[in-house]
């Protein structure tokens, strides 16, 4: 944590010296906020000059000036008075100083003769900064609003080194190149349109086979671990959502609603409340406890426009959400059973490096301090059990309960917080939760949400950018091409498709005219497995010029191959 804290200081005093550099190049410049981010800074500036990359170079090199200057980071604490003074003619600096409260001490860094309104901390001096660099420049709404004034966000990264900003920015060139904006439609795996919304994805026929894929195999699993399915509806009523909070707490990531029968309906932004219904539709014993009940549930939440981003960042997207009821005695079996789900899960798509985060009781938190307790020691418990590394977030808890976030490395390094084991004492008071104990007296539930990809179209987005579209042969939408050699060959390889569709493989023939070679690169561009090529001296003698995608080839009977790539698909490779 305290290598963390480092890098985010430097990182933000990286920041300040970008203002700086900006403010010495350009006039008149209103100077906004400029954070760490989680991969390095950002500062936002309203200006004459309309920014480009290609203003970078000169900023860079007036930040390098500044750096070589060595100048000292000085704290300087003055009232309310004297920082408005200070911060004449910077509307948008006086509006952030309001927003310190009355008391708070206001504080301004100083560099030279650049001072920015900052709560700090610095590093010693800007010779300290050595390793930065300059991404990329965006609009960005002052405080998110978009009745606000657009703002130019300049977007950077800054290490302690230059071999760590290598790498970094080497990270960054192969995620262009993994794009799964990028991918997805150069392999047609899916898309959006403008005239139907943004936000809203269209599953193509590939990318709909990997989806039904995961599905599949989620399901089975589900089945396999003591879960039920359910398929709850995609409205309801506005006092459910009154009842369950969503009105006072989430109303503004909601739609509007819709009039039927002169009540209000709302689209579902959670499946949480049709889940509980159901509980609530039976009186339920300790005996069947603990309910474990999963949905792939298709939510609807209002997204900004600029923060819309391919499948990573939606408007409608399906949960794969489910809801545990259990005892208080069950409970740290089952978030063990959980933890162990969950791994098994990520590593057979492919995921091994996998880091748990407990965040804890914040301060304003509601139910018993000692459900939350116990709930706690349970989960720290289960990841203690489980040996995954983790880390403790105090206080970082939602005021409704503890939870376990987990994130994963893909395969160049980049983490993803993806499953969230959630406790929550919120609902089942909302909606007055109970089961029948063994001393036949009614008791509060312990409700956990669990969700471990957290969205379908999400995880595909990383899927898709883990593997580079090169998917394992289990989920390739497509397993094998069919490559006849020549006209001739066509109506032995449209037979060999048939015998492979019955044996469940998944293939498709080339049969267009044209030479094997480009055959075979078109098979590569479009990451199929395996290529079948198939000419007159293989159907003579009963074989197939088997050729994955890595180049590697061998020829051997259809029968082989297809025990070959059944094994393949058994062992999820």
């Amino acid at each position: 944590m305290k290598n963390d804290l480092q890098l985010e200081t430097l990182r933000h005093s990286t920041a300040h010296v970008m203002a700086a550099a900006v403010c010495r190049i350009y006039d008149n410049v209103l100077l906004d906020i400029g954070p760490s981010t989680d991969d390095g800074f950002y500062y936002d500036f309203d200006m004459p000059q309309r920014l480009t990359p290609d203003d970078f170079p000169a900023i860079e090199a007036e930040m390098a000036k500044i750096v070589a200057e060595d100048l000292p980071f000085e704290r300087i604490e003055v009232s309310r008075d004297e920082a408005t003074k200070m911060l004449a003619g910077q509307k948008y600096k006086i509006e952030r100083l309001a927003d310190i409260p009355e008391g708070e001490a206001i504080s301004f860094y100083k560099c030279g003769t650049f001072f920015d309104l900052c709560r700090g901390p610095h590093v010693e001096s800007t010779g300290k900064l050595r390793a930065f660099k300059l991404l990329s420049v965006a609009g960005s709404y002052y405080r998110g609003k978009e009745t606000n004034p657009m703002l130019q966000r300049i977007n950077g990264t800054a290490f302690t080194n230059d071999k760590q900003l290598g790498l970094y920015l080497k990270q960054i060139e192969e995620a262009k190149l993994r794009d799964h904006r990028k991918l997805g439609k150069e392999l047609d795996l899916f898309s959006m349109h403008e005239e139907v919304g943004p936000g809203l994805i269209h599953w193509h026929p590939k990318g709909a086979r990997i989806r039904s894929l995961i599905e599949d195999f989620w399901r089975q699993e589900h089945f396999r671990n003591g879960y039920e399915l359910l398929y709850t509806p995609h409205v309801g009523k506005a006092n459910l959502w009154q009842t369950s909070g969503h009105l006072d707490f989430y109303k503004e990531g909601m739609y509007a609603p819709m009039e039927i029968d002169k009540s209000d309906y709302y689209v579902k932004p959670m499946n949480c409340p049709f889940h509980i219904n159901i509980y609530k539709s039976d009186i339920r014993s300790y005996r069947d406890l603990p309910l474990r009940w999963a949905e792939l549930g298709t939510v609807y939440r209002y997204e900004k426009a600029g923060v819309l981003h391919g499948l990573l960042r939606v408007r409608g997207f399906t949960q794969d959400d489910a809801h545990i009821f259990c005892t208080p005695e069950q409970i740290e079996d089952e978030i063990k059973e959980v933890l162990r789900f969950s791994t098994f899960i990520w590593k057979t798509f492919g995921f091994e490096s996998i880091t748990a985060y407990l965040s804890t009781r914040p301060e304003k938190a509601v139910g018993d301090p000692a459900r939350w307790e116990q709930a706690t020691v349970s989960l720290e418990s289960a990841l203690k059990a489980s040996g995954l590394p983790y880390e403790v977030d105090e206080g970082g808890g939602a005021f409704y309960g503890p939870k376990i976030d987990l994130k994963i490395k893909d395969a160049i390094g980049r983490e993803w917080q993806m499953s969230t084991i959630q406790f929550d004492f919120n609902l089942p008071d909302r909606f007055d939760l109970s089961y029948i104990g063994e001393d036949g007296e009614k008791h509060r539930p312990y409700m956990v949400h669990r969700a471990l990809f957290g969205s379908i179209e999400r995880f595909f987005g990383i899927l898709v950018e883990h593997y580079s579209g090169a998917f394992p042969a289990w989920l390739a939408p497509e397993q094998v091409r069919v490559l006849p050699l020549s006209e001739d060959q066509l109506d032995a390889a449209a037979d060999m498709v048939v015998e492979l569709r019955k044996q469940d493989i998944r293939v498709t023939m080339d049969h267009k005219s044209g030479k094997i070679g480009a055959k075979i690169r078109n098979a590569q561009m479009d990451k199929v497995p395996y290529m079948l090529v198939l000419g007159a001296k293989e159907i003579e003698a009963g074989t197939v010029a088997v050729r994955d995608r890595t180049g590697a080839q061998e020829v051997i009977t259809l029968a082989d191959f297809v025990e070959k790539l059944k094994t393949a698909v058994q062992d999820k490779a």
